[in-house]
């Protein structure tokens, strides 16, 4: 198979298909404590939350904010209905995402992530950074691009093939926005903030937006290898659409992983790092992790939400008093964001670094 740099040089979809079963190569192998734990998960309670009932004047909103308040404080995420994003919208959005997958790598590959095919950024087609010689690698390509501030999009990595899709992704960017806005006022409410739009207004001028096209091959070992590693989300929150088809997704509870189940035109919506400080550790950011499917490929589209990575972030004022003191230290996003990626690599919380 070559060195690490070689197969490095491949995508993942590229070394599928050139794969035979014993071939795995051994930094895509999972090691130490997570082996014994890639086995199959139990399918998680996880509550479908109606958006707009939260915003009735009856005693329904009074049910729906008590069961998003239960999900939030023990699951860290939900699944949302009724939330008004068209189901035209959603599906196009992944016809338009698994359509760039399937173009050929010569066509993908005029927008990587490698400048000059060595030096690494965020956005682009390709896989993560490899920070470390032992670092285990994802089962998945990837398609990471920045949809917000809308004056900082690098339209040039947006792919002309879908030839609709730059017209989809924006819309959805736009439909999707009104989603994340309307939750985080309920949450402020959850919380009795003395402002809906606390959380709102903590986002900032330049808050940003990211979308995480991700393409999960058939793996010929997927009892070995993880499609994505655990991990937590280092944002407010990420808005995701799974496969409809194809599970994989799983969230750890208690120390056992669940699996979380597929409600088509759902959006399941991951609670991250960033209220989880805000929220002084009321709302909390998952452990999450996809594995992998020996028979069938698998495609998600997210959106994460992020605070100005200019701003500092600190647990509220209003959550805090001599019972429950702040559990967080103040971070500026940016460091928490470089942090995050560090310790992504290595398979440890960079949350963690900031308790007090």
């Amino acid at each position: 198979m070559g060195s690490m740099g070689e197969e490095r040089a491949m995508t993942v979809q590229e070394l599928a298909n050139v794969l035979g079963k014993p071939d795995m190569p051994a930094q895509y192998m999972v090691r130490g404590h997570h082996d014994q734990q890639l086995a199959a998960a139990i399918a998680a309670p996880i509550p479908v939350i109606d958006l707009c009932c939260l915003f009735t004047e009856d005693g329904a909103a009074t049910d729906e904010a008590s069961k998003l308040r239960a999900a939030l404080e023990s699951w860290g995420l939900f699944l949302l209905s009724n939330h008004g994003v068209e189901t035209t919208i959603m599906d196009d959005m992944m016809i338009a995402s698994r359509g760039f997958f399937k173009r050929p790598l010569e066509d993908k590959k005029r927008y990587t992530n490698l400048i000059g095919g060595e030096e690494f950024q965020f956005e682009g087609y390709g896989n993560d950074q490899v920070r470390s010689p032992d670092q285990i690698l994802d089962w998945s390509d990837r398609l990471y691009l920045k949809v917000e501030p809308e004056d900082e999009r690098r339209i040039a990595l947006w792919p002309t093939h879908p030839e609709n899709f730059r017209d989809i992704l924006h819309n959805f960017t736009i439909k999707c926005g009104g989603v994340k806005d309307n939750l985080l006022r309920a949450m402020a409410k959850l919380l009795q903030l003395h402002d809906d739009d606390y959380f709102v207004d903590q986002l900032g001028e330049k808050a940003e937006t990211n979308v995480r096209c991700s393409y999960y091959p058939e793996c010929p070992r997927p009892e070995l290898v993880f499609g994505l590693k655990p991990h937590c989300d280092g944002t407010v929150l990420t808005l995701l659409m799974v496969d409809d088809s194809v599970g994989g997704l799983q969230v750890l509870r208690d120390g056992v992983w669940w699996d979380v189940p597929i409600v088509p035109h759902t959006l399941l919506v991951i609670i991250g790092d960033q209220t989880e400080i805000m929220s002084n550790g009321f709302f909390k950011s998952p452990v999450h992790r996809v594995v992998t499917n020996a028979k069938k490929e698998r495609l998600s589209v997210a959106l994460d939400y992020s605070v100005d990575h200019e701003r500092e972030i600190e647990p509220s004022a209003q959550l805090i008093d001599e019972k429950r003191p702040a559990l967080y230290m103040k971070v500026k996003v940016k460091d928490y964001i470089a942090g995050l990626y560090e310790h992504f690599s290595q398979g440890t919380m960079v949350i963690d670094t900031l308790q007090i």
